[in-house]
């Protein structure tokens, strides 16, 4: 289970990312975080694996509070948060392989993975995840040659690696056409559902965060604004979006495939 108390992230410019947050996610569950771009949504999910450090509050993963681990500690910690980025993040000049290895340096001895070498059972268990996210015959390819979607399948393949119990997933369709979002939610929601793993995933489109979530957090200015669920968002009324997104925000249909999102 996944705590947060009064987490606050205060910026060196002095901006205030996030006020006081709070809130729990249970194991397995499939979490959305909702907001317009500057809500704190990112910084959010990057203090609970610290790649952004807190200013202040606590962060309790199965009874142990992240913002106290010491660098020993905190890298265990890691193991158990796979990371799934808006940008994928990938090595673009690295064959898809190697950058889904990447994601078993947290467990072998440093000085090896300078010379990108990993024992012959991670090697193996780089291509069941390839296999299981559907592009096992991209393996040898360098990753600037795939296409979007199969880049985020590769960032998440990666992050599989890590066998964790959680995954924190940054807008990991943004980027991404319709159809190719609900590849890649889709993927999520099935490790999620078959694996109970506990997935916490930024999103804008509201007719993917109803698709997907189990429940649903709304930011705005760096506070928690709204608290539902998949089915709650498909009831959601103008005055409770017009909470997220602001008093000038409209819902749109942007196409018959794609999601309700905000204009302004």
């Amino acid at each position: 289970m996944l705590n947060i108390r009064n987490l606050v992230k205060i910026y060196d410019d002095g901006t205030e990312a996030l006020k006081g947050v709070s809130f729990d996610v249970e194991d397995g569950e499939f979490l959305i975080i909702i907001g317009l771009s500057g809500s704190g949504k990112s910084t959010l999910l990057r203090c609970i694996n610290r790649l952004i450090e807190p200013t202040s509050g606590e962060i309790i993963w199965n009874g142990e509070d992240i913002v106290q681990a010491d660098t020993s500690h905190l890298r265990e910690i890691r193991r158990q948060i796979g990371m799934v980025f808006q940008h994928f993040n990938l090595v673009k000049r690295s064959t898809v392989l190697k950058n889904v290895l990447a994601g078993r340096l947290g467990y072998i001895n440093p000085a090896l993975s300078v010379f990108n070498k990993f024992p012959q059972a991670d090697i193996e268990m780089a291509y069941e995840a390839l296999k299981r996210a559907g592009i096992e015959d991209q393996a040898h390819k360098r990753a600037d040659e795939l296409s979007g979607g199969q880049q985020q399948r590769v960032g998440i393949a990666r992050a599989l690696m890590q066998n964790p119990k959680m995954i924190l997933a940054d807008e990991p369709v943004a980027s991404l056409d319709p159809v190719l979002a609900h590849s890649i939610l889709g993927y999520l929601e099935k490790v999620n559902k078959e694996e109970k793993m506990t997935v916490l995933c930024s999103l804008h489109y509201l007719d993917l965060v109803q698709r997907y979530a189990t429940k649903v957090i709304g930011l705005r200015n760096g506070r928690i604004v709204y608290r539902g669920t998949g089915e709650d968002i498909r009831k959601m009324t103008d005055a409770e979006f017009k909470q997220i997104y602001g008093e000038e925000a409209e819902r749109v249909s942007v196409g018959p495939n794609s999601a309700k999102n905000m204009e302004k």
